[in-house]
């Protein structure tokens, strides 16, 4: 057989695979593209009906955003968020990873543990902010105790639904070949708190946006909530309305190259450990 004929039936073949990650793709940007054009229109039509400084229209909005991004103030300042954000999770991680565990394997500690939890769940990230400058002013503690505050009690449910789920008998086979407590934490809790730690994770990402910034307000001399207040103070809308846009495009960014991604690694191992088991 040629050469050409060979790459004639090769062809067709390239472009079937081709097209249905193309529809894919599709399918996934499309919605959010149409979102991002509405909320646009909306916008310009809202601005220029009321036709107030307090307003802005998108064209001095997206001015505001092209100075900040083009001087560099964006990327540093949101650095700063990020980092507090990263040391605050780091340490709510480190907290409820053997609570989590603890109340899971214990009735009478779940009990103990649980309105610590619900009072966590319950109180406002304002209230962490406000405290933790108070208490500890405007050293990094606290941002990082604060964003820890907010997101632990979170963690420390998927730490225990992830060790309920845990099924009996591979815990059983691990009493009766008496495995090491650390062998056991490293090829048997932790891959399955894997499955359930990082859902949990993108809800206290989103709980910790909200307390940092409080804290940023209240308490620091930089970060995306500094520059919020910032702006605030000079009732400069377009700015306010600018840096709010850049975290949150952010968001988006981690969101979708790094949370989604992770997400679906551990739903996949999530369904094939309850299929072998």
């Amino acid at each position: 057989m040629s050469d050409a004929v060979k790459s004639s039936l090769i062809r067709p073949t390239a472009l079937r695979r081709r097209t249905p990650s193309l529809r894919l793709v599709t399918a996934r940007l499309l919605p959010a593209v149409l979102y991002f054009l509405v909320l646009l229109v909306l916008w310009e039509a809202m601005a220029r009906r009321l036709d107030s400084p307090l307003v802005p229209d998108v064209r001095a909005i997206y001015a505001q955003l092209v100075e900040i991004t083009e001087n560099g103030t964006a990327f540093v300042q949101i650095w700063l968020t990020f980092g507090r954000m990263a040391l605050g999770f780091l340490l709510a991680l480190t907290v409820a990873l053997p609570v989590g565990i603890a109340t899971a394997r214990s009735r009478m500690l779940s009990r103990f543990v649980e309105p610590g939890v619900t009072l966590g769940l319950t109180v406002p990230g304002l209230v962490w902010a406000l405290l933790c400058v108070i208490w500890f002013g405007t050293s990094l503690w606290s941002p990082v105790i604060s964003v820890a505050l907010g997101v632990l009690p979170s963690l420390v449910i998927s730490v225990k639904e992830g060790i309920q789920s845990l099924s009996g008998e591979l815990v059983e086979m691990a009493h009766v070949f008496r495995l090491k407590k650390t062998t056991v934490l490293r090829k048997i809790w932790l891959p399955v708190l894997y499955a359930f730690i990082v859902p949990g994770t993108r809800v206290g990402f989103s709980i910790a946006w909200k307390v940092i910034v409080l804290v940023e307000i209240f308490g620091m001399s930089d970060g995306v909530g500094y520059q919020l207040n910032a702006q605030f103070s000079t009732q400069n809308v377009e700015g306010v309305i600018a840096w709010t846009v850049a975290f949150w495009a952010t968001m988006l960014v981690v969101e979708h190259l790094i949370f989604a991604p992770i997400e679906r690694h551990a739903n996949r191992w999530k369904k094939r450990a309850s299929h072998e088991q």
